[in-house]
């Protein structure tokens, strides 16, 4: 739900990324890690004493000239880059921060925070790099706690890719310091990533053991519960966690999710309400728009799901639910637009071929509808639906043979389920399979 999204995951946490740095004396001065052959210069001093006192524009008075003449200074410069950081001066820090690295290829400090500032503007690549780099260095006085620091940051970034690796990730840390509740729920959600659902469950439940209203434990128990189907105990579960934290819009939507499973009505006026109070909420209107769907009201539905599209027009989920109303509303032209353009922005999207198949047979496109078929066919099995599509398209196009097959299979899956077509499929064999 990313972005039950990841840089929220890397910073909201000292074990992830701090968006910016936060001098006080309990921190590193920032300084090169690596002792510097002659002494500190007395304006380098003074800007590392105004950096304590968060005084940004002294520190940069001192910094400024002495960098003019002194532009390979490695300290100077990641001081310089700590400012700029501060500031929220990304671009500039992370400039001052490489020139830091380059002068001093062993600096811990410049390496770490380089990977920390690249990984809050989204370059997670570059920043694995620098985080790596960090990892091998000697921290010097910033001690093994912040080294730690850059070895749970290699999680949160080899998280996305390989849980494997993040738990490695993970272990490194956790060799150097104590493990932390933002630790244990990391495991968790690693395990689950992993599909490791005891091992999630159980690092769950002793962060709530210790917390009841940790509200990622509660969002995270309760995906896994979703995950396994198993919704009583969810809604159980969920109803308990938002006694906790009442209102909360991310347990109210899984409970909205766990009740329109369960097809019970309440689902749709839980959403309706959450909807309201979030209008702009992309997820929460998706889910609504799904419900409403399901609840027979195509074209409440589809006005939401138009809206998101107008937001994210080459979204393959938000075409094929816009598809999917429309074939409820009997706008099969409209219906095989949307599917058409689902299926070439998500080929390996089965349901998107399935809708096109169906479109395309109802707006006499036999072809389109076989090619459909043959595609969906490659990611699911045919359903009693599907044999009826291909005895129809082959028998528009007077291929009898192929026709009378896919008849046979038709009636012997659908076991009365469909009379209306079954008669029909019986009434074509009468003719197809008639003598000459």
């Amino acid at each position: 739900m990313l972005r039950f999204a990841i840089l929220v995951l890397l910073f909201a946490s000292a074990a992830g990324f701090s968006q910016t740095p936060s001098p006080n004396p309990e921190k590193q001065l920032p300084a090169a890690s690596q002792p510097i052959p002659q002494p500190v210069s007395a304006q380098v001093a003074d800007a590392e004493a105004a950096i304590v006192k968060s005084d940004w524009k002294t520190a940069e008075a001192k910094l400024d000239p002495w960098l003019a003449a002194h532009p390979a200074d490695p300290r100077a410069l990641f001081d310089a880059g700590y400012v700029a950081d501060a500031q929220n001066r990304l671009d500039s820090a992370a400039g001052l921060y490489r020139r830091a690295v380059d002068a001093d290829p062993q600096s811990f400090e410049a390496h770490l925070s380089l990977g920390l500032l690249l990984a809050r503007q989204g370059n997670l690549a570059k920043a694995r790099q620098e985080l790596a780099t960090a990892t091998t260095l000697d921290p010097g006085d910033a001690g093994p706690a912040v080294k730690a620091r850059a070895w749970r940051a290699l999680a949160q970034i080899d998280r996305n890719t390989d849980t494997t690796e993040a738990s490695n990730d993970l272990l490194e840390a956790l060799t150097l310091t104590s493990e932390t509740p933002a630790d244990t729920l990391l495991a968790a959600s690693l395990a689950d990533q992993a599909g490791q659902y005891d091992a999630a469950e159980a690092a769950y439940r002793r962060i709530l053991a210790k917390d009841p209203k940790s509200a990622p434990a509660n969002a995270g128990l309760a995906h896994l519960l979703i995950a396994r189907k198993q919704y009583p105990e969810a809604e159980t579960f969920l109803r308990a966690a938002l006694e906790q934290s009442p209102g909360d819009p991310a347990l109210t939507a899984q409970l909205a999710t766990v009740l329109a499973a369960q097809d019970k009505a309440e689902a749709l006026p839980l959403l309706q309400k959450l909807h309201d109070a979030h209008p702009s909420d992309a997820a929460i209107t998706r889910m609504l728009a799904e419900v409403l769907a399901d609840a027979g009201d195509p074209a409440g539905s589809d006005h939401l799901y138009i809206g998101l599209l107008a937001a994210s027009p080459r979204d393959p989920a938000l075409l094929i639910g816009h598809g999917q109303n429309l074939i409820r509303q009997l706008r099969y032209p409209e219906a095989f637009t949307a599917f058409d353009k689902a299926t070439q922005l998500d080929p390996a999207n089965a349901d998107g071929w399935s809708g096109l198949a169906f479109a395309a047979s109802r707006t006499n496109q036999p072809s389109i509808t076989i090619h459909a078929l043959t595609m969906r066919s490659k990611y699911l099995p045919e359903v009693p639906s599907t044999y009826f599509l291909w005895a129809t398209a082959y028998d528009t196009l007077h291929q009898k043979a192929a026709a009378a097959t896919y008849y046979h299979h038709f009636l012997k899956s659908s076991a009365g389920k469909f009379p209306d077509q079954e008669w029909q499929a019986r009434q074509r064999l009468l003719v197809l399979e008639k003598k000459q």
